[in-house]
């Protein structure tokens, strides 16, 4: 009985999950259609994307990682 009830569960965790990453493709289809419509008015889509990912981030974590970029440019000579 508790193989039944054991299988019966992992079938459903799988179907779950299965509808789940349907869902998320279709996310991400309908992210890529907003960056390409940007795109197509004008805008940037990586600098965009360098933004979305940007604000994600804390203050400080934002901070920090610009620190870090303006200190490997100077390295570099690019600053």
């Amino acid at each position: 009985m508790t193989d039944n009830i054991s299988a019966e569960q992992l079938r459903l965790f799988i179907e779950r999950i299965e509808r789940l990453e349907e869902e998320k493709k279709a996310m991400a289809d309908d992210i890529k259609d907003v960056y390409a419509e940007a795109k197509a008015t004008g805008f940037d889509a990586k600098t965009m994307r360098t933004i979305v990912r940007l604000r994600k981030m804390e203050k400080h974590h934002r901070d920090e990682a610009e620190m870090l970029l303006d200190t490997y440019k100077a390295a570099l000579g690019l600053a």
